[in-house]
């Protein structure tokens, strides 16, 4: 690990691509590995600015990213770019094709592109994307792009790892009420609505203006200057406003680093994902062979046949764990307040 450490720091993308296979395997003795590996790389403590991204299928996200990533590379900036695509149900399997449409930005000596099956996990990213993201640091990449499946409103999480989020939205994708919905809009830094060039440039402008009154409705952010978030048109294939795109996502940025939400805003979402890795290292806890992955079992099994409620089964499942239930705790904390009442 301090060899393939030291080759990520040289900035080898070989060695990058090796460490991310590395951190998304789920053997025991490789997250052991990969832990050790990303100590050794945060000594490094470089930085790099994570842009999350995501629209619905089919707004042009790929289209968008080799346009801003090659815009970004000319500038001699190095980029790399994490894309999440959608796993079977069924199989589990993910044709990761995401690449196959970045033509020209795969072949850019100082972009990196790395698609990754999101693996049923909800958000719209892959569970180890936070890792991934943290290794392209260490490699010395400039820019971070983080790309979403892009399954709907809910597709929040990627805002806990990214400093900025960028939304894509198709032309005639929405009015004014559509945009004040809650969820994935009201997280947005900046509204992009992309394709707005030939016959849908006039209802691009339209769709435009339709969420930049809808923002003007939200409740202002802390962490936000004045102006923002806003809404914006681009076209990809085009290259019209991705410019404009750049500098306003510069503006956001350093006035956040003068206002202190820049390192906020990280060590909060280390907090979340350090809580986030203690609930599925607890979950993992239950699968592991031994008399609790018995008693999980067999509750249900009964949970299954009818035979037991789930809540009750849950009750018992931690009764078995040594743990109290919530109930349980609710219980014996109205039993002690009673017992203070009467002395």
């Amino acid at each position: 690990m301090t060899d393939l450490a030291q080759r990520i720091l040289n900035g080898e993308r070989r060695a990058l691509a090796r460490a991310i296979t590395l951190v998304e395997s789920a053997r025991d003795d490789h997250r052991a590995q990969a832990g050790a590996l990303l100590a050794q790389l945060a000594k490094s403590n470089r930085q790099a600015l994570r842009i999350g991204l995501s629209g619905t299928p089919g707004v042009g996200k790929s289209t968008f990213i080799e346009a801003f990533g090659m815009m970004l590379t000319g500038q001699g900036l190095r980029v790399a770019v994490l894309a999440v695509d959608p796993s079977s149900a069924r199989t589990g399997g993910s044709i990761l094709g995401d690449k196959t449409r970045m033509e020209r930005l795969s072949r850019d000596p100082n972009a990196f592109i790395r698609p990754s099956p999101s693996r049923s996990e909800l958000g719209g990213v892959a569970r180890r994307t936070r890792e991934a993201v943290a290794l392209c640091e260490a490699a010395g990449f400039d820019v971070v792009l983080i790309e979403t499946v892009g399954v709907g409103q809910s597709e929040t999480v990627v805002a806990d790892m990214s400093d900025l989020f960028l939304l894509l939205l198709a032309p005639a994708g929405g009015d004014e009420l559509q945009g004040v919905k809650r969820g994935i809009m009201e997280i947005a830094d900046i509204i992009l609505v992309n394709k707005a060039d030939g016959d849908l440039k006039a209802t691009a402008t339209r769709t435009c203006a339709d969420y930049a009154g809808a923002l003007r409705l939200l409740r202002k952010r802390p962490y936000d200057p004045d102006g923002f978030p806003k809404a914006q048109t681009v076209s990809a294939v085009e290259g019209a406003g991705l410019a404009k795109a750049w500098e306003e996502i510069q503006t956001l940025i350093n006035w956040r680093k003068a206002h202190g939400h820049w390192e906020a805003r990280r060590a909060a979402q280390a907090r979340h994902w350090f809580e986030e890795e203690l609930r599925q290292a607890l979950l993992a806890e239950l699968s592991r062979p031994g008399p609790v992955r018995d008693t999980v079992r067999r509750l249900g099994a009964q949970v299954e046949a009818g035979e037991l409620a789930p809540s009750a089964a849950v009750d018992q499942a931690l009764a078995a764990m040594g743990r109290e239930s919530p109930g349980q705790g609710a219980k014996a904390q109205g039993e002690a307040r009673k017992t203070r009442h009467r002395a």
